[in-house]
């Protein structure tokens, strides 16, 4: 009978190493499979925050490297939160953040609800709605560039069938007053069915008994979605929130394809200004110190909303 793998490997050790591993606790065997990883993710996550840290708070141009690099201290800081643009970025990403999740929410959730109830087709619905949600932001950018064009867009035609108003009047992604509703449209036609999948895995998670104790007492439909449905899928709705808010926070892509930023500055987001800061005017610490705004902003509104989402499971 031929020998395993681990017999070979196991006379092939020397006596000396043989003795150290066979001395070795669970637990530091554990550590030296472990240990490769958490170096990987020093060396890809950590290092680079340290580093962009450090940055901040120098006046260090990544286009000029023979520059001596001055120690600046909170001046980037002060510069980036005294100035009144980046305060209007900051706006135009509140705006679309918040924006995005209600309609999102509001849509995924209706959706999750009408599908939950089995019918006929449930199946073939449910692969039609999640199908934008397969695309690639590049591919749903150039998409809906194309539906919003004025002369030739169907945006524009069903538009101007319902209201009345001529297809070639407006323009969604060329007017300052459009433009931003423009980018959540698509947004929430791309990523409804992401919050819809939460939502209907929420609704499947309910028992049946629950709804059948509730009708034995002569609970309402209305009733029991208000009692049961509502407080036993609000953590799963929360959750959608969460992983929705912080990828809009960081979008850039489909803004990028849709509006380029524009017209203007108005839907600038603070992605988008961030990567001209470091990566079109080579302002290296004052973007840094920038990014550094953001991470904070970002972590510690996650960590309060986390902690109202464990409080919320808990009850």
């Amino acid at each position: 009978m031929s020998d395993s793998v681990i017999d070979r490997a196991a006379r092939a050790t020397p006596d000396a190493m043989a003795h150290k591993v066979k001395g070795l606790s669970d637990r530091a065997i554990a550590w030296i499979f472990v240990a490769p990883t958490i170096l990987i993710l020093l060396a890809i996550n950590i290092f680079p925050l340290i580093w962009t840290i450090y940055l901040s708070f120098t006046n260090f141009r990544v286009n000029r490297p023979n520059n001596a690099v001055e120690w600046v201290g909170l001046r980037n800081y002060e510069r980036i939160l005294g100035d009144p643009d980046i305060w209007m970025t900051m706006q135009a990403t509140a705006h679309f953040l918040i924006w995005t999740i209600v309609c999102q929410v509001l849509i995924g959730f209706t959706l999750a609800y009408l599908i939950n109830k089995k019918f006929k087709g449930n199946d073939l619905w449910t692969t039609i709605i999640v199908f934008p949600m397969m695309l690639s932001p590049a591919v749903v950018g150039n998409f809906w560039t194309f539906l919003y064009e004025p002369q030739i867009g169907l945006f524009n035609y069903v538009v101007g069938f319902v209201t009345g108003a001529d297809p070639s009047s407006f323009s969604m992604i060329g007017e300052v007053s459009l433009a931003p509703w423009s980018i959540v449209i698509v947004d929430t036609w791309m990523w409804t069915p992401f919050v819809m999948l939460i939502c209907l895995a929420g609704l499947r998670s309910i028992p049946d008994s629950i709804y059948e104790a509730a009708e034995c007492d002569r609970a309402s439909k209305w009733r029991q979605f208000w009692t049961i449905t509502i407080p036993m899928i609000l953590p799963f709705l929360m959750l959608a929130v969460l992983f929705r808010g912080i990828e809009n926070f960081k979008m850039f892509d489909l803004v990028v394809q849709l509006t380029g930023g524009g017209p203007g500055n108005t839907t600038t987001l603070t992605s988008i200004d961030l990567k001209r800061e470091a990566f079109e005017k080579w302002r290296t610490g004052f973007s840094s110190a920038y990014a550094v705004i953001l991470f904070v902003t970002v972590f510690g509104l996650a960590s309060i909303y986390v902690k109202a989402l464990n409080k919320v499971k808990q009850r």
